[in-house]
């Protein structure tokens, strides 16, 4: 215990050294938040854990933050914030889900509420007048959930706790208002995360737009049914990223509409709409250069798994134009031109060489891919480089280095020499 207990104390000495190098606490005040938290520290980690231990250290956090943030304020300084105030962010997370995992406070309460409701409706069904004292009507509809609900979020902060509080309310049907108020609530303190913007424009699926005699009993009829939800969820994604323009809220509604677009279908009507969908969210971001270099990769190996070869090499272009000093990026383009039997192949690797010659990794890397991916097409591919001469001196300096090294493709050196030499 006491190893876990240093080990934890030492996590937490680079926040503290900061917070003294920066002026906002003393070597005196240091010394007592590090004797504090270990005492604390060790109530939790004990073998018999008690409730107010766990409440007590999350709230010494708190009230500690608060502290931080109220002399910056008085002095005026702001650097280092994310360093410090986010570590003891994460750590009040941590101690309260260890906390939960134990007692579960919101879902205890409500499958305590659903227990007497079910119980109170047996009683009644059996014409038994029983007085019991749980039987209120504000314990029956989850008034202690809800008081463990508005605790809850006033110590811990942030949409994905708050999320997570809706996801357990959701699954008790009679906690309906509740669900409302956590919902409403969630909309209204975390507007400025898109973690609520993407769980509000997914929660489009789940909402059923035509009462139970009119559900769509044809496949087609459910397919357009499908493919109005998902247009909802976009309308939400389209109005998250005009409030929220950050690469996190993109990536929030690209990942959506490539799960959509990778998700089975045999409808023509609905792959057509994700695969339109997909790549108008894409080039929007992409004019705004708010996708990172993985999203770039994830969409390219999509669409190329879906044989969409046209909409892979305009999203591999995009990727090369952006980051034009990654290996990889350079090796799935060569891949779409390979699939898509392409003459610019030899041409594409001249292109690539430059920009990865200074990255000798990098372009060992993609020469070794080359040949790889190649070898299913290897008399088109060296067709090409014959076609596309000349190369530069390097070119040739690197391909003979990997000759000399190993033997990639399965046709004999004699046809090679042939194909790319011209002899």
């Amino acid at each position: 215990m006491a190893e876990i207990i240093q080990e934890r104390i030492e996590d937490r000495l680079a926040e503290l050294e900061q917070l003294e190098r920066i002026g906002l606490f003393s070597h005196a005040e240091i010394k007592a938040i590090i004797k504090k938290a270990s005492d604390l520290e060790y109530k939790i980690q004990r073998r018999t854990l008690f409730k107010e231990d766990f409440i007590n250290y999350v709230q010494y956090e708190i009230n500690l933050l608060e502290l931080i943030q109220r002399r910056r304020t008085r002095i005026g300084y702001s650097l280092k914030k994310d360093e410090i105030e986010n570590s003891v962010v994460h750590r009040v997370q941590g101690v309260f889900q260890r906390a939960s995992a134990k007692w579960k406070y919101f879902r205890m309460e409500l499958m305590h509420a659903e227990k007497l409701r079910k119980e109170k409706e047996e009683f009644e069904k059996a014409s038994m007048d029983v007085e019991h004292p749980d039987y209120s009507e504000e314990i029956l509809k989850g008034e202690l959930a809800r008081i463990i609900y508005k605790n809850s979020v006033s110590i811990i902060k942030g949409a994905e706790f708050h999320v997570s509080l809706l996801s357990v309310a959701q699954i008790f049907d009679f906690a309906k208002d509740l669900q409302k108020e956590i919902y409403d609530d969630l909309q209204t303190l975390h507007a400025d995360d898109p973690l609520t913007w993407d769980y509000v424009a997914r929660r489009e699926l789940e909402i059923e737009s035509q009462t139970a005699e009119e559900q769509p009993t044809t496949k087609q009829a459910k397919a357009v049914e499908v493919g109005r939800k998902e247009e909802r969820c976009c309308a939400v994604y389209e109005e998250a990223v005009k409030t929220l323009p950050t690469e996190a809220m993109w990536k929030c509604y690209i990942t959506f509409c490539l799960e959509r677009f990778t998700k089975k279908s045999n409808s023509g009507f609905l792959r057509g709409k994700r695969l339109e969908r997909t790549m108008t969210s894409f080039r929007k971001a992409h004019e705004l250069k708010l996708l990172s270099e993985c999203q770039y990769k994830q969409l390219i190996v999509s669409l190329l798994c879906h044989k969409f070869l046209r909409e892979a090499l305009e999203v591999a272009v995009a990727g090369t134009e952006l980051f034009r000093d990654s290996g990889t990026m350079w090796q799935l383009k060569l891949q779409v031109l390979i699939e898509s039997k392409s003459p610019d192949i030899a041409m594409l690797f001249e292109e690539a060489f430059v920009h990865l010659k200074p990255q000798v990794s990098e372009l060992d890397l993609l020469c070794k891919r080359l040949f790889v991916i190649a070898e299913d097409n290897i008399f088109s591919f060296l067709f090409s480089l014959q076609e596309s001469r000349p190369f530069s001196v390097d070119f040739f300096r690197k391909m003979i280095q990997f000759e000399k090294e190993q033997s990639w493709f399965r046709i004999g050196n004699q046809a090679k020499r042939k194909y790319v030499f011209g002899e």
